[in-house]
């Protein structure tokens, strides 16, 4: 497992215009985690170290992928999944990928996911198959993470990374998603459900990949979930009399076409 390459957590990495704002909501609100797209893409603390957009894109959607497997090795529900991309993406909107490995700071947040969501796994198990995952092409890899010692290293180095994750977060684990109020949503409509909930659920996962969870809150990308599913599907979605179905999530027009331009970028 690469090394943690950490920095000091009180400033390092992080920008002036996504912290300034962090630093200045209050602890319970979590507004603080919302940011417009500009304010992510030019204000990272990996573009002040020299990463551009695509490459950050690239290490963002590399550490989904890696959690997405670490995830269902694990056998952990997909909302402990989630739970673990949503809290790498807030990390390293503090950090620097060029200060921070990205995998064990994924196998940190998957570790403290299984804790938050109840649904712990062993801190041996996420060390082995994480370790796995990363050297898949080395055979000697599984053997080599079971020697005492190596193991230990790992151990001590993923156990650092938790203190770095939570004090780098303000020890706010809070996380919503979208999937309950999207699953709420489809029963009440009289259309194919089982469909609409499936695609509608694969078109929120997607959007894990990216940085929508912290532009959007998750009644927003539920609401643009269940409009570009009932596209796909050419499902007419319900209105009854003078309300509409998308003033349910208390969600615009323009905000569900601003949702859908992005998934779909």
């Amino acid at each position: 497992m690469a090394g943690l390459l950490l920095g000091d957590v009180s400033h390092h990495g992080t920008s002036q215009g996504v912290s300034q704002r962090y630093s200045q909501e209050k602890p319970e609100d979590g507004s603080r985690w919302y940011f417009s797209r500009k304010e992510i893409e030019e204000f990272s603390p990996s573009k002040q170290d020299g990463i551009d957009l695509k490459k950050e894109t690239y290490l963002r959607k590399s550490y989904c992928t890696f959690l997405q497997d670490l995830g269902m090795r694990l056998k952990v529900p997909q909302v402990t999944i989630a739970t673990a991309i949503i809290f790498c993406h807030r990390f390293f909107l503090r950090q620097s990928h060029a200060k921070n490995d990205r995998r064990t700071i994924a196998t940190v947040c998957m570790f403290l996911a299984g804790k938050v969501e109840e649904t712990p796994r062993p801190l041996k198990d996420v060390i082995l198959i994480s370790y796995e995952i990363i050297h898949k092409k080395d055979p000697a890899a599984i053997m080599r993470i079971k020697q005492k010692e190596v193991y230990e290293q790992h151990k001590e180095l993923i156990l650092l990374g938790e203190r770095v994750v939570l004090a780098t977060l303000g020890f706010d684990l809070n996380v919503h998603h979208p999937y309950k109020p999207l699953v709420e949503a489809i029963k009440k409509f009289k259309v194919a459900q089982n469909a609409l909930a499936q695609v509608a659920w694969n078109f929120v996962n997607d959007g894990l990949r990216t940085s929508l969870c912290l532009q959007f809150k998750p009644h927003h990308i539920a609401a643009g979930a269940i409009f570009l599913a009932a596209k796909f599907l050419k499902v007419k979605l319900p209105s009854d009399g003078e309300k509409v179905w998308w003033q349910e999530f208390d969600v615009t027009p323009r905000q569900l076409e601003g949702w859908c331009l992005f998934i779909q970028y």
